[in-house]
């Protein structure tokens, strides 16, 4: 089941586990803020963008009662590995992985639309040329308005958007949006700590709607003496 170079990883959840290679593009804490943001109700069907090795539709899956989970990964050393971790978990029949570049896809529609476009990720780093290869790769395959076009083509009306990125990108994640004909309805700032200004965001806007945006209190990831927080450790863990 493993390749070389690939290990196994334990997700905390329902017995859950993923394969992942550092070669490439292991997820980080910001995959899994967006499956908790991210709210798909019963018989609602879901993708996520750009998808890497599954995880957000994997977690998904294992949060939510919607009918269908799915995933686009245009690298097909990715969409593989995202592949056999259905496999290995025995939800291949709930979950599919489609290789495919999200600029053409787009022979289906979703009531929910999820991703993590690319920038480079809490916790990741270029440490090695091998590694700066791989982030390379995943910066350049689309842009965020390449995503945020994505989503407004693949998402029925009314349908719900919900992205992670960098607080630093939001007067232009508000403009793109606008752009494609989407109404940011949730912001929700990740602060590293109390003390600490905010390095990630979480926002949720639904295609063809009314403006109302409602934000949130901000998620902070670690108390005083440096562990997760109770809300984080609930992420993880329950």
């Amino acid at each position: 089941m493993l390749a070389p170079g690939e290990r196994l990883d334990d997700l905390h959840r329902d017995g859950l586990k993923i394969i992942q290679n550092p070669k490439f593009f292991c997820f980080g804490m910001d995959a899994v803020l967006l499956s908790d943001f991210a709210k798909v109700h019963r018989g609602q069907r879901h993708l996520d963008l750009c998808t890497g090795n599954g995880i957000i539709p994997i977690l998904l899956s294992a949060k939510s009662k919607g009918a269908s989970f799915a995933g686009i990964e245009i690298q097909e050393e990715l969409a593989d590995m995202a592949n056999r971790s259905l496999v290995l978990n025995g939800i291949e029949d709930r979950v599919k992985i489609i290789r495919a570049d999200i600029k053409t896809f787009g022979s289906e529609t979703f009531d929910i639309v999820t991703a993590n476009p690319p920038y480079m990720p809490v916790g990741h780093g270029a440490q090695s040329p091998t590694d700066a290869l791989a982030i390379a790769r995943h910066e350049i395959a689309c842009t965020l308005d390449d995503v945020v076009a994505a989503a407004a083509r693949l998402l029925v009306s009314k349908g719900r958007f919900y992205m992670v990125h960098r607080p630093a990108r939001l007067a232009e994640i508000f403009a793109t949006l606008a752009t494609h004909g989407f109404a940011a309805k949730v912001l929700r700032f990740v602060q590293p700590n109390i003390s600490r200004p905010p390095n990630l965001l979480l926002i949720s806007s639904i295609k063809e709607g009314g403006a109302n945006l409602v934000i949130q209190a901000p998620l902070v990831i670690y108390d005083e003496d440096g562990n997760y927080t109770k809300e984080l450790r609930g992420i993880y863990y329950d």
